[in-house]
């Protein structure tokens, strides 16, 4: 609105309470040949009253008006930018929507896609693992390990009965054991897996069809679609219970898991290798650790003390 020069030179005059060109020369405020240019600028402003010698008037009454009008032009602005952009977006959404999701049919096509989304990850893979794995099960997953050798962080989210099958819980500590954060639930809503928030690959055939036809699965790329699935793993990661988690040492931090998680005491025998007698035993010691009398208890009290995360409390 105005110059440097002639915000110098009305700041003079207001300290001076009025001053004339010449002063403005004396007083450094403006360069010699300039002042009655510069005194015209703001008496045509309204910043000062007529000379020769000019007396500084309000600013706030002289300027509020033009501010105000340029107020009102940078919304004006504000709008015609905002449904151009709108615009500009519901075109692309249309002419680009088949490229935001395909299909992939069939077993191996999609482990294929697994693989390379594994392959290609930078920085992370979520995963809902359900019980019948329709492509790749946890064991014959070999790319995980050089994913997270390189950097990839890994959280898998696994259905309780996926645990019971043979090897899948040893798979799984071992993936635990390379780098993997793993959690279980009872159950999951769907088949899921998210690679770096940008690709997302998630089945289609409920289980009930199976063997109907080719397992198809779609592709989602990045979309408010796939915003909704990464929003969707997270409100489940919440929920779920950590599977070999740090505890304190004296806490059995595996058995501890499997409880929580609701496995029945003849399964986690048969995982640790122990009998069921000895599990029951192991479970009563972590109750009187935890001071409760009650498995509920337990679990209550393992949560509270975070005896399932990284950083316990006492």
């Amino acid at each position: 609105m105005l110059s440097e020069v002639e915000q110098r030179a009305y700041r003079l005059l207001v300290r001076l309470g009025r001053a004339g060109a010449a002063d403005l020369v004396a007083h450094g405020a403006v360069p010699p040949g300039q002042a009655e240019t510069v005194l015209e600028s703001l008496r045509a402003h309204g910043l000062t009253g007529a000379g020769p010698v000019h007396q500084p008037l309000p600013a706030d009454v002289a300027l509020g008006d033009a501010l105000l009008r340029r107020q009102q032009d940078l919304r004006n602005a504000q709008q015609v930018v905002a449904a151009l952009s709108e615009e500009y977006r519901a075109h692309t959404r249309r002419r680009d929507a088949e490229h935001l999701v395909s299909l992939v049919v069939g077993a191996g096509p999609l482990r294929q896609r697994l693989r390379e989304m594994q392959n290609d990850a930078r920085r992370e893979i979520l995963w809902f693992c359900r019980a019948n794995p329709l492509a790749m099960a946890g064991t014959e997953n070999d790319e995980e390990g050089s994913a997270l050798a390189r950097g990839v962080r890994y959280r898998a989210i696994y259905e309780r009965e996926l645990l019971d099958k043979p090897g899948e819980l040893d798979s799984i500590l071992e993936s635990v054991a390379a780098g993997e954060e793993a959690r279980t639930l009872p159950t999951l809503p769907v088949r899921l897996a998210i690679a770096d928030r940008e690709l997302a690959i998630c089945p289609l055939v409920p289980d009930e069809s199976r063997g109907v036809g080719e397992p198809t699965a779609a592709l989602i790329r990045s979309s408010e679609l796939l915003d909704a699935l990464v929003a969707l793993f997270e409100s489940y990661w919440e929920r779920a219970t950590p599977l070999g988690a740090p505890g304190p040492p004296a806490v059995d931090t595996l058995l501890l898991s499997l409880v929580v998680a609701g496995m029945p005491d003849k399964s986690i025998a048969t995982h640790l290798g122990v009998s069921k007698r000895t599990v029951q035993r192991r479970i009563d010691r972590l109750m009187d650790q935890a001071g409760v009398d009650s498995r509920t208890g337990l679990a209550y009290q393992a949560a509270r003390r975070d005896w399932l995360t990284d950083q316990p409390r006492p």
